[in-house]
């Protein structure tokens, strides 16, 4: 069912796009794709709006986002950014829901495709030492988001 689709993120209350993993096949039993204000092109969203102003299906990008809000990690804005939207494949791989897009989204792009250089199947058989790397990612966490973090 589309409740257990995990992995790729998209907008909510607007056309699902064929680009979506498993869209043609686990969204039938949606209610919004038979509603005529959540199954068009824009839905309920205006042409342009934004990604800011797109309420995504919730997953592990959405969640450390928020958590890197609520913390006040100190990274630009390109940080937050990539890290909300690194899963949103239909957009930045596939180039579906680009009428949503606001020039910030499209200024964004080139950083998330620089991301996902480094984010699926860049896994490697051997395990790195982890001793020896808890000095250098250490000092990054102390950096970037020190103290105790919320979650």
């Amino acid at each position: 069912p589309q409740w257990a689709v995990v992995g790729d993120t998209f907008p909510v209350g607007c056309k699902v796009q064929k680009s979506v993993v498993y869209g043609d096949s686990t969204f039938h039993d949606n209610p919004d794709t038979k509603d005529p204000r959540y199954s068009t092109e824009c839905g309920m969203y205006q042409p342009g709006c934004g990604l800011d102003n797109v309420l995504m299906s919730w997953g592990h990008d959405e969640y450390m986002y928020q958590v890197m809000k609520f913390n006040n990690f100190a990274l630009p804005k390109e940080a937050f950014y990539m890290v909300r939207f690194h899963s949103f494949y239909p957009w930045h791989a596939h180039g579906d829901y680009a009428h949503l897009c606001s020039e910030e989204d499209r200024r964004m792009l080139p950083w998330l495709r620089e991301l996902n250089k480094f984010d699926l199947y860049t896994k490697q058989e051997e395990l790195p030492d982890v001793q020896q790397l808890r000095a250098y990612y250490q000092s990054l966490i102390d950096k970037y988001c020190p103290g105790v973090l919320c979650w």
